[in-house]
Protein backbone atom coordinates (compact mmCIF):
# COMPACT_ATOMS: atom_id res chain seq x y z
CA UNK A 1 0.00 0.00 0.00
CA UNK A 2 1.88 3.32 -0.92
CA UNK A 3 -0.37 6.17 0.75
CA UNK A 4 2.94 8.43 0.70
CA UNK A 5 1.16 11.07 -1.50
CA UNK A 6 -1.25 11.49 1.78
CA UNK A 7 -3.88 10.27 0.80
CA UNK A 8 -6.36 9.62 3.96
CA UNK A 9 -7.11 5.79 3.32
CA UNK A 10 -10.46 4.77 2.44
CA UNK A 11 -10.45 1.06 4.00
CA UNK A 12 -9.70 0.14 8.01
CA UNK A 13 -7.18 -1.94 9.14
CA UNK A 14 -8.85 -4.70 10.57
CA UNK A 15 -11.32 -5.03 7.32
CA UNK A 16 -8.44 -4.73 4.99
CA UNK A 17 -6.62 -7.99 7.13
CA UNK A 18 -9.95 -9.81 6.93
CA UNK A 19 -10.71 -9.26 3.04
CA UNK A 20 -7.19 -10.25 2.16
CA UNK A 21 -7.09 -13.95 4.54
CA UNK A 22 -10.68 -14.49 2.89
CA UNK A 23 -10.28 -13.72 -0.57
CA UNK A 24 -7.08 -15.55 -0.88
CA UNK A 25 -8.50 -18.79 0.52
CA UNK A 26 -11.70 -18.29 -0.99
CA UNK A 27 -9.18 -18.19 -4.82
CA UNK A 28 -7.27 -21.05 -3.25
CA UNK A 29 -10.01 -23.46 -3.03
CA UNK A 30 -12.16 -22.37 -6.07
CA UNK A 31 -9.48 -20.94 -8.75
CA UNK A 32 -10.49 -22.20 -12.29
CA UNK A 33 -7.68 -24.22 -13.90
CA UNK A 34 -6.63 -22.08 -16.52
CA UNK A 35 -3.74 -22.64 -18.71
CA UNK A 36 -2.36 -19.16 -18.16
CA UNK A 37 -1.71 -20.29 -13.64
CA UNK A 38 -0.21 -22.88 -14.42
CA UNK A 39 3.11 -21.07 -13.63
CA UNK A 40 4.70 -17.38 -13.25
CA UNK A 41 6.04 -17.05 -16.64
CA UNK A 42 6.13 -13.39 -17.81
CA UNK A 43 5.68 -14.31 -21.40
CA UNK A 44 2.79 -16.32 -20.52
CA UNK A 45 0.93 -14.34 -18.34
CA UNK A 46 1.42 -11.14 -20.50
CA UNK A 47 -0.25 -13.22 -23.44
CA UNK A 48 -3.06 -13.80 -21.78
CA UNK A 49 -3.71 -10.63 -19.59
CA UNK A 50 -3.51 -8.66 -23.38
CA UNK A 51 -5.64 -11.33 -25.22
CA UNK A 52 -8.71 -11.08 -21.82
CA UNK A 53 -8.83 -7.40 -22.34
CA UNK A 54 -12.70 -7.15 -23.52
CA UNK A 55 -12.84 -10.87 -24.17
CA UNK A 56 -14.21 -14.09 -22.05
CA UNK A 57 -12.21 -16.59 -20.74
CA UNK A 58 -13.68 -18.77 -22.84
CA UNK A 59 -13.11 -17.27 -26.01
CA UNK A 60 -9.59 -16.50 -25.31
CA UNK A 61 -8.48 -20.02 -24.41
CA UNK A 62 -7.97 -21.98 -27.59
CA UNK A 63 -6.38 -18.79 -28.82
CA UNK A 64 -3.90 -18.84 -25.91
CA UNK A 65 -3.07 -22.02 -26.88
CA UNK A 66 -2.75 -21.24 -30.84
CA UNK A 67 -0.75 -18.35 -29.87
CA UNK A 68 1.70 -19.48 -27.44
CA UNK A 69 2.11 -22.95 -30.18
CA UNK A 70 2.90 -19.98 -33.22
CA UNK A 71 5.12 -18.07 -31.03
CA UNK A 72 6.60 -20.03 -27.50
CA UNK A 73 8.76 -17.51 -26.61
CA UNK A 74 9.15 -13.71 -26.86
CA UNK A 75 12.03 -13.65 -29.49
CA UNK A 76 9.65 -15.70 -31.62
CA UNK A 77 7.18 -13.40 -31.41
CA UNK A 78 9.82 -10.91 -32.32
CA UNK A 79 11.45 -12.37 -34.92
CA UNK A 80 7.60 -13.19 -36.96
CA UNK A 81 6.24 -10.33 -39.21
CA UNK A 82 3.03 -8.34 -38.16
CA UNK A 83 0.96 -9.90 -40.82
CA UNK A 84 2.04 -13.63 -38.93
CA UNK A 85 0.92 -11.81 -35.67
CA UNK A 86 -2.78 -10.86 -36.99
CA UNK A 87 -3.03 -13.97 -39.05
CA UNK A 88 -2.90 -16.17 -35.62
CA UNK A 89 -4.91 -13.83 -33.59
CA UNK A 90 -7.42 -13.30 -36.28
CA UNK A 91 -10.92 -13.86 -35.04
CA UNK A 92 -10.48 -12.53 -31.59
CA UNK A 93 -10.83 -9.13 -32.37
CA UNK A 94 -9.44 -5.65 -31.03
CA UNK A 95 -6.34 -6.38 -33.33
CA UNK A 96 -5.07 -3.51 -31.51
CA UNK A 97 -4.12 -5.40 -29.33
CA UNK A 98 -1.73 -8.12 -31.46
CA UNK A 99 -0.02 -5.43 -33.09
CA UNK A 100 1.22 -3.40 -29.72
CA UNK A 101 2.04 -7.08 -28.48
CA UNK A 102 4.08 -7.76 -30.99
CA UNK A 103 5.95 -4.29 -31.47
CA UNK A 104 6.25 -4.14 -27.66
CA UNK A 105 8.31 -7.91 -28.26
CA UNK A 106 10.36 -6.40 -30.47
CA UNK A 107 11.60 -3.50 -28.39
CA UNK A 108 12.54 -5.75 -25.68
CA UNK A 109 14.21 -8.14 -27.48
CA UNK A 110 16.18 -4.89 -28.94
CA UNK A 111 16.85 -2.62 -26.17
CA UNK A 112 16.64 -5.54 -23.51
CA UNK A 113 18.04 -8.61 -24.69
CA UNK A 114 14.51 -10.46 -25.03
CA UNK A 115 14.27 -10.00 -20.92
CA UNK A 116 11.02 -9.24 -19.35
CA UNK A 117 11.89 -6.81 -16.67
CA UNK A 118 10.59 -6.59 -13.46
CA UNK A 119 10.95 -2.56 -13.57
CA UNK A 120 7.45 -0.62 -14.60
CA UNK A 121 9.89 2.28 -15.86
CA UNK A 122 10.63 0.27 -18.85
CA UNK A 123 6.94 -1.80 -18.94
CA UNK A 124 5.42 1.90 -19.45
CA UNK A 125 7.31 2.82 -21.97
CA UNK A 126 5.78 -0.40 -24.12
CA UNK A 127 2.89 0.24 -26.44
CA UNK A 128 -0.02 -1.31 -25.76
CA UNK A 129 0.86 -1.34 -21.86
CA UNK A 130 -1.37 0.90 -19.84
CA UNK A 131 -1.91 0.66 -15.42
CA UNK A 132 -4.10 -2.21 -15.88
CA UNK A 133 -1.38 -5.05 -18.04
CA UNK A 134 1.39 -3.11 -15.80
CA UNK A 135 -0.07 -4.51 -12.61
CA UNK A 136 -1.16 -7.82 -14.42
CA UNK A 137 2.05 -8.81 -15.17
CA UNK A 138 3.95 -7.44 -13.02
CA UNK A 139 2.05 -8.46 -9.77
CA UNK A 140 1.79 -11.90 -10.85
CA UNK A 141 5.20 -13.09 -12.54
CA UNK A 142 7.07 -10.59 -10.36
CA UNK A 143 4.94 -10.48 -7.18
CA UNK A 144 4.88 -6.31 -7.45
CA UNK A 145 2.44 -4.93 -5.04
CA UNK A 146 0.80 -3.06 -7.77
CA UNK A 147 -3.23 -2.66 -8.09
CA UNK A 148 -5.42 -3.78 -11.24
CA UNK A 149 -9.09 -2.81 -12.13
CA UNK A 150 -10.95 -4.59 -14.66
CA UNK A 151 -14.84 -5.31 -15.54
CA UNK A 152 -15.20 -8.06 -12.91
CA UNK A 153 -13.27 -6.60 -10.06
CA UNK A 154 -14.41 -3.22 -10.27
CA UNK A 155 -17.60 -4.86 -9.92
CA UNK A 156 -16.72 -6.43 -6.61
CA UNK A 157 -15.25 -3.26 -5.13
CA UNK A 158 -18.55 -1.09 -6.20
CA UNK A 159 -20.57 -3.93 -4.36
CA UNK A 160 -18.62 -4.17 -1.53
CA UNK A 161 -18.01 -0.78 -0.22
CA UNK A 162 -21.28 0.59 -1.63
CA UNK A 163 -20.00 2.89 -4.25
CA UNK A 164 -23.26 4.13 -6.44
CA UNK A 165 -21.14 6.11 -8.92
CA UNK A 166 -20.33 5.37 -12.44
CA UNK A 167 -17.00 3.92 -12.40
CA UNK A 168 -15.61 4.88 -15.58
CA UNK A 169 -16.10 8.32 -14.42
CA UNK A 170 -13.69 10.08 -12.03
CA UNK A 171 -13.67 10.43 -9.29
CA UNK A 172 -15.58 6.92 -8.64
CA UNK A 173 -12.24 5.69 -11.25
CA UNK A 174 -9.59 7.12 -8.58
CA UNK A 175 -11.75 6.31 -5.81
CA UNK A 176 -11.45 2.35 -7.19
CA UNK A 177 -7.68 2.30 -7.96
CA UNK A 178 -7.13 3.34 -4.45
CA UNK A 179 -9.01 1.21 -2.47
CA UNK A 180 -7.54 -1.47 -4.90
CA UNK A 181 -4.13 -0.56 -4.05
CA UNK A 182 -5.04 -0.45 -0.40
CA UNK A 183 -6.38 -4.10 -0.12
CA UNK A 184 -3.23 -5.61 -1.77
CA UNK A 185 -1.16 -7.60 0.99
CA UNK A 186 2.48 -7.85 1.28
CA UNK A 187 2.40 -11.22 0.03
CA UNK A 188 0.86 -13.32 -2.91
CA UNK A 189 -0.46 -10.19 -4.67
CA UNK A 190 -0.61 -11.86 -7.78
CA UNK A 191 -2.99 -14.11 -6.38
CA UNK A 192 -5.40 -11.70 -4.77
CA UNK A 193 -5.51 -9.39 -7.75
CA UNK A 194 -6.75 -12.57 -9.74
CA UNK A 195 -8.84 -13.37 -6.47
CA UNK A 196 -10.86 -10.46 -6.71
CA UNK A 197 -11.19 -10.78 -10.84
CA UNK A 198 -12.60 -14.52 -10.12
CA UNK A 199 -14.95 -13.37 -7.72
CA UNK A 200 -16.46 -11.23 -10.15
CA UNK A 201 -16.04 -13.79 -13.14
CA UNK A 202 -18.21 -16.83 -10.76
CA UNK A 203 -19.77 -15.20 -7.97
CA UNK A 204 -20.21 -11.34 -8.05
CA UNK A 205 -22.10 -11.73 -11.50
CA UNK A 206 -23.57 -8.54 -13.46
CA UNK A 207 -27.11 -9.70 -13.38
CA UNK A 208 -27.60 -12.19 -10.84
CA UNK A 209 -24.82 -12.55 -8.06
CA UNK A 210 -24.52 -15.31 -5.73
CA UNK A 211 -24.39 -14.04 -2.29
CA UNK A 212 -24.59 -16.86 -0.58
CA UNK A 213 -21.64 -18.47 -1.99
CA UNK A 214 -19.25 -15.12 -1.75
CA UNK A 215 -16.87 -15.30 1.24
CA UNK A 216 -16.52 -11.06 1.86
CA UNK A 217 -20.50 -10.89 2.09
CA UNK A 218 -20.76 -10.47 5.20
CA UNK A 219 -18.84 -6.97 4.56
CA UNK A 220 -20.77 -6.15 1.59
CA UNK A 221 -22.82 -3.11 1.86
CA UNK A 222 -24.46 -3.47 -1.48
CA UNK A 223 -26.19 -6.60 0.09
CA UNK A 224 -26.66 -5.49 3.27
CA UNK A 225 -28.85 -2.85 1.64
CA UNK A 226 -30.06 -5.18 -0.86
CA UNK A 227 -28.91 -2.81 -3.64
CA UNK A 228 -27.02 -5.48 -5.23
CA UNK A 229 -28.98 -4.95 -8.52
CA UNK A 230 -27.92 -1.36 -8.82
CA UNK A 231 -24.58 -1.01 -8.00
CA UNK A 232 -22.41 -0.65 -9.74
CA UNK A 233 -24.38 2.23 -11.84
CA UNK A 234 -24.18 2.47 -15.48
CA UNK A 235 -24.96 5.97 -17.34
CA UNK A 236 -26.10 5.30 -20.53
CA UNK A 237 -24.00 4.35 -23.48
CA UNK A 238 -23.19 5.58 -26.98
CA UNK A 239 -26.65 4.64 -29.02
CA UNK A 240 -26.26 1.64 -31.03
CA UNK A 241 -25.91 3.29 -34.82
CA UNK A 242 -27.01 1.06 -37.79
CA UNK A 243 -24.74 1.05 -40.97
CA UNK A 244 -24.96 0.06 -44.36
CA UNK A 245 -21.48 -0.93 -46.16
CA UNK A 246 -21.05 -2.57 -49.75
CA UNK A 247 -18.11 -4.96 -50.58
CA UNK A 248 -17.28 -6.17 -53.92
CA UNK A 249 -15.60 -9.05 -54.85
CA UNK A 250 -14.10 -8.69 -58.15
CA UNK A 251 -12.75 -11.87 -60.32
CA UNK A 252 -10.17 -11.86 -62.87
CA UNK A 253 -9.07 -15.15 -64.54
CA UNK A 254 -9.66 -17.33 -61.98
CA UNK A 255 -8.23 -14.81 -58.98
CA UNK A 256 -9.95 -12.29 -56.70
CA UNK A 257 -8.85 -8.88 -55.60
CA UNK A 258 -7.61 -8.51 -52.08
CA UNK A 259 -6.92 -5.51 -50.71
CA UNK A 260 -4.90 -4.26 -47.07
CA UNK A 261 -6.25 -1.07 -45.33
CA UNK A 262 -4.55 1.11 -43.41
CA UNK A 263 -1.97 1.26 -40.96
CA UNK A 264 -4.45 3.38 -38.79
CA UNK A 265 -7.62 2.73 -37.40
CA UNK A 266 -9.99 -0.23 -37.22
CA UNK A 267 -8.48 -3.99 -38.72
CA UNK A 268 -5.32 -1.81 -39.33
CA UNK A 269 -2.38 -3.97 -41.82
CA UNK A 270 -5.27 -6.51 -42.19
CA UNK A 271 -6.74 -7.80 -45.76
CA UNK A 272 -10.12 -7.39 -47.01
CA UNK A 273 -12.61 -7.22 -50.15
CA UNK A 274 -12.87 -3.72 -50.99
CA UNK A 275 -16.00 -2.12 -49.40
CA UNK A 276 -17.19 1.01 -47.92
CA UNK A 277 -20.15 2.85 -46.77
CA UNK A 278 -23.60 3.17 -48.92
CA UNK A 279 -24.08 6.59 -50.15
CA UNK A 280 -27.38 8.19 -49.37
CA UNK A 281 -30.13 7.93 -52.04
CA UNK A 282 -27.55 5.06 -53.52
CA UNK A 283 -28.03 1.64 -54.44
CA UNK A 284 -25.40 -0.84 -53.44
CA UNK A 285 -24.98 -1.95 -56.98
CA UNK A 286 -24.13 2.03 -57.47
CA UNK A 287 -21.64 2.10 -54.51
CA UNK A 288 -20.05 -1.44 -55.57
CA UNK A 289 -18.54 0.42 -58.52
CA UNK A 290 -18.09 3.89 -57.12
CA UNK A 291 -16.02 1.79 -54.04
CA UNK A 292 -13.75 0.38 -57.00
CA UNK A 293 -13.54 3.56 -59.16
CA UNK A 294 -12.47 5.96 -56.07
CA UNK A 295 -10.71 2.76 -53.49
CA UNK A 296 -9.07 0.69 -56.01
CA UNK A 297 -9.35 2.66 -59.67
CA UNK A 298 -10.89 -1.07 -61.11
CA UNK A 299 -13.33 -0.57 -63.47
CA UNK A 300 -15.32 -4.30 -63.51
CA UNK A 301 -19.03 -5.26 -64.02
CA UNK A 302 -21.29 -6.11 -61.12
CA UNK A 303 -22.82 -9.02 -61.28
CA UNK A 304 -25.10 -11.12 -58.26
CA UNK A 305 -25.50 -10.49 -54.83
CA UNK A 306 -23.05 -13.13 -53.23
CA UNK A 307 -23.57 -12.63 -48.81
CA UNK A 308 -25.11 -10.65 -46.76
CA UNK A 309 -23.10 -10.22 -43.40
CA UNK A 310 -24.57 -8.28 -40.36
CA UNK A 311 -21.59 -7.68 -37.49
CA UNK A 312 -21.63 -5.33 -34.43
CA UNK A 313 -18.10 -3.44 -33.40
CA UNK A 314 -18.55 -1.25 -30.10
CA UNK A 315 -22.05 0.41 -30.83
CA UNK A 316 -21.86 0.05 -34.75
CA UNK A 317 -24.52 -2.67 -36.27
CA UNK A 318 -23.46 -2.92 -39.97
CA UNK A 319 -24.83 -4.60 -42.36
CA UNK A 320 -22.41 -5.96 -45.37
CA UNK A 321 -24.01 -6.28 -48.42
CA UNK A 322 -21.59 -8.10 -50.97
CA UNK A 323 -21.08 -8.40 -55.15
CA UNK A 324 -19.51 -10.23 -57.52
CA UNK A 325 -18.16 -7.95 -60.33
CA UNK A 326 -16.35 -9.14 -62.92
CA UNK A 327 -12.75 -7.00 -63.85
CA UNK A 328 -12.67 -4.98 -67.14
CA UNK A 329 -10.13 -3.15 -67.36
CA UNK A 330 -7.47 -1.11 -64.69
CA UNK A 331 -4.82 -0.66 -62.85
CA UNK A 332 -5.05 -1.26 -58.70
CA UNK A 333 -4.07 2.12 -57.16
CA UNK A 334 -5.73 3.62 -54.06
CA UNK A 335 -4.48 6.45 -51.88
CA UNK A 336 -7.08 4.35 -49.31
CA UNK A 337 -5.36 1.05 -49.02
CA UNK A 338 -2.18 -0.12 -48.71
CA UNK A 339 -1.98 -2.92 -51.34
CA UNK A 340 -4.07 -4.44 -53.48
CA UNK A 341 -3.18 -8.17 -54.93
CA UNK A 342 -4.53 -10.83 -57.54
CA UNK A 343 -4.90 -14.03 -55.65
CA UNK A 344 -6.95 -17.50 -55.30
CA UNK A 345 -9.57 -18.34 -53.39
CA UNK A 346 -7.25 -21.15 -51.94
CA UNK A 347 -4.60 -18.81 -51.38
CA UNK A 348 -6.92 -17.00 -48.79
CA UNK A 349 -6.38 -18.32 -45.79
CA UNK A 350 -2.62 -16.88 -45.54
CA UNK A 351 -4.44 -13.71 -44.97
CA UNK A 352 -5.47 -12.43 -41.75
CA UNK A 353 -9.19 -10.98 -42.44
CA UNK A 354 -11.39 -9.53 -40.36
CA UNK A 355 -14.35 -12.08 -38.73
CA UNK A 356 -16.98 -10.69 -41.58
CA UNK A 357 -14.62 -11.12 -44.43
CA UNK A 358 -13.38 -14.01 -43.25
CA UNK A 359 -17.17 -14.97 -43.63
CA UNK A 360 -17.19 -14.39 -46.72
CA UNK A 361 -13.64 -15.17 -47.94
CA UNK A 362 -15.24 -18.99 -46.57
CA UNK A 363 -17.61 -18.75 -48.94
CA UNK A 364 -15.73 -18.23 -52.01
CA UNK A 365 -13.46 -20.86 -51.08
CA UNK A 366 -16.15 -23.32 -50.74
CA UNK A 367 -17.72 -22.34 -54.27
CA UNK A 368 -16.53 -25.22 -56.84
CA UNK A 369 -16.89 -22.90 -60.00
CA UNK A 370 -14.01 -21.01 -60.43
CA UNK A 371 -15.30 -18.79 -63.13
CA UNK A 372 -18.37 -17.57 -60.89
CA UNK A 373 -19.17 -18.03 -57.58
CA UNK A 374 -22.62 -16.98 -58.05
CA UNK A 375 -23.75 -19.84 -59.58
CA UNK A 376 -22.81 -21.60 -56.11
CA UNK A 377 -23.78 -18.53 -53.80
CA UNK A 378 -27.13 -17.39 -55.37
CA UNK A 379 -27.88 -14.43 -53.44
CA UNK A 380 -31.43 -14.51 -53.62
CA UNK A 381 -31.27 -17.62 -51.61
CA UNK A 382 -28.31 -17.57 -49.52
CA UNK A 383 -29.07 -17.29 -45.74
CA UNK A 384 -27.57 -14.28 -43.91
CA UNK A 385 -24.60 -14.59 -42.17
CA UNK A 386 -24.35 -13.75 -38.40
Amino acid sequence: MDLSNGRAPITQPALRRRLRSRLLKWFARHRRDLPWRHDTDPYRVWVSEVMLQQTQVATVIPYFYRFLQAFPTLTDLAAASEQEVLRVWEGLGYYRRAVNLHRAARQLVKGHDGRMPDDARIWWQLPGVGRYILGAVLSQAFGRRLPIIEANSERVLCRLFGQRNDPRKNPARRWLWQVAEELLPMRRVGDFNQALMELGALVCTPVTPHCAECPVSGDCQARRKRQQQAIPYWTSGPAKVEVSETGVVVLRGGRVLLVQRPQQGRWAGMWEFPRGPLGKQESHEQAALRLLRDLTSIRAEVGEKLLTVRHTVTHHHITLVCFEARYRSGRFRSKYYRDGRWVRPEELAAFPLSTPQRRLARALQSATNGRSFSNQIPGDRTPESR
